[in-house]
């Protein structure tokens, strides 16, 4: 397992981080043995939501980490101030509403990790900053940072920090594989793949925030189902919006390299899709979600796969 240190956590995190959105009480038994074979291979870090089964994915990874006793190893990352039907929730009553809730729902006294789960750009980011610094200094979070959080947003908010003597962000979480988005899956979403996303990158790189990417299978289209031949096939919704975002030609060229490259290392296309994310030079923390303890390894493989430069460019179509 690789791991890696970010500021304000006082333990190292994991670079394979485990999803957990489908995860709630009504299924404990099923979401407890992933978690223990998560935590079996060395993983330590599990990405929640307050908005994730109203609430219910919270108390499940809260009653896990009570019952096995281990709430000073694992690194929770929770996320909060996600819109409504009705509003943008970014504010600073809603960020500690959700937080609160969130605090509740775990039963601990902090979480290690807080994302706000969108921005928005119309907010100034003063109140915001202010917020989550209180927080942190009240002991509620160690770190934060943003998801769906433009490099610019980010900037801001950071200088912002600066300038008044308050804690930055230090985690980006946007979408982020080898396959590109041929546009949005939703409004506000913010991708950093492909040529241009290097800028965004570079960015967090160069100014110590460290990326935690969502998606790196692109919504399901690494998962070896979706073929230039059987698109009108699908009809589940989520199917569907893989098909809207990812399926053109320039992603399926980049699916058939990465099929020619799991051949010959005698692996799968999740794994050398998986591998490509983890192989970045940002030191890339890969969210990457799994329904059982073989989907598990097949991610603690994939983190532990070793791509050359010129395998990286190849995949990119760059040769």
């Amino acid at each position: 397992m690789l791991y890696a240190n970010i500021p304000g956590i006082d333990k190292p995190v994991s670079r394979l981080v485990l999803g957990t959105m489908w995860i709630d009480t009504k299924n404990l038994d099923t979401a407890f043995a992933v978690f223990d074979a998560f935590h079996a291979a060395g993983g330590n870090c599990l990405d929640t939501a307050h908005l994730y089964g109203d609430g219910d994915n919270e108390r499940a990874v809260g009653q896990w980490i009570s019952e096995r006793g281990l709430r000073d190893e694992i690194v929770i990352l929770g996320k909060g101030a996600h819109q409504s039907q009705d509003r943008k929730r970014v504010t600073p009553y809603d960020i500690q509403s959700d937080l609160h809730d969130s605090l509740a729902r775990f039963n601990v006294d902090s979480i290690d990790l807080y994302v706000l789960h969108k921005d928005d750009p119309e907010k100034p980011v003063g109140p915001i900053v202010e917020t989550l610094h209180a927080a942190k200094e009240a002991g509620q979070i160690d770190a934060y940072g943003g998801s769906s959080w433009s490099a610019e947003r980010l900037q801001v908010a950071n200088e912002y920090a600066a300038a008044n003597g308050l804690t930055p962000f230090v985690v980006s979480s946007p979408q982020f594989s080898l396959a590109i988005q041929k546009e949005p899956p939703w409004p506000d979403c913010i991708s950093v793949s492909g040529p241009a996303g290097e800028g965004a990158r570079a960015w967090c790189r160069e100014n110590g925030v460290t990326l935690v990417v969502w998606s790196s299978l692109a919504g399901g289209f690494f998962s070896g189902r979706f073929r230039r031949d059987n698109l009108d096939t699908f009809t589940d919704s989520y199917d569907q919006l893989a098909v809207k975002v990812y399926c053109d030609e320039g992603n399926f060229k980049r699916h058939d390299r990465v099929q020619e490259l799991a051949a010959d290392k005698g692996v799968t296309v999740p794994h050398i899709a998986l591998a490509y994310v983890y192989n970045q030079p940002e030191g890339i923390h890969a969210l990457s979600g799994a329904r059982t303890a073989d989907e598990v390894h097949v991610n603690v493989e994939a983190s532990e796969i070793e791509l050359s430069e010129e395998e990286i460019a190849y995949l990119e179509l760059k040769g």
